[in-house]
């Protein structure tokens, strides 16, 4: 009488070789999905910046902070987009804003996001005060800053 319930060595080697293969996917897997998930504060309460169309002429942008614009709040800041590109502009104190480039230094990508005054890369994670100092990394320079000056509610930059 032959004994059913016992396996075969073949049939042990390809069950233990399916349980180890369905070990290591699980584990790929997971370190993927881990990747997908990052410390990127806009999934933790971060927004994104709100956006402003405005006119370069002669590398000059002139904004009205009125009562419409995202910007008239200290701690407030928006997206500037002009003809070829956009900045980052910050509402610092009570006649002070600070313009940046939207460029993350790190790859590349366009800096969306805004929590607690700082402004936030959503690729990589890399965060930028207003005056576009790093906070944390992966990005290691610095944003470029650009000259801004305020007076009778108009605020001008300077983007040559």
């Amino acid at each position: 009488m032959k004994n059913t319930d016992v396996q075969t060595r073949r049939e042990f080697c390809v069950n233990a070789c399916q349980a180890a293969s369905l070990l290591a996917f699980g584990g790929a897997l997971a370190a993927i999905l881990q990747g997908c998930s990052s410390d990127d504060p806009l999934s933790s309460g971060g927004q994104n910046l709100p956006r402003i169309q405005a006119t370069a002429v002669n590398s000059v942008i002139t904004l009205a902070i009125d009562a419409a614009s995202p910007l008239t709040t200290v701690g407030n800041a928006a997206q500037v987009q002009y003809g070829s590109g956009t900045l980052l502009v910050a509402h610092t104190a009570q006649d002070t804003f600070a313009a940046v480039t939207a460029i993350c230094t790190h790859q590349s990508c366009a800096i969306t996001g805004y929590s607690n005054q700082i402004y936030i890369c959503p690729c990589h994670g890399s965060q930028f005060d207003a005056n576009g100092q790093v906070k944390k990394g992966p990005a290691n320079s610095a944003l470029r800053k650009y000259q801004t000056q305020f007076a009778n509610n108009q605020l001008t930059i300077t983007i040559a």
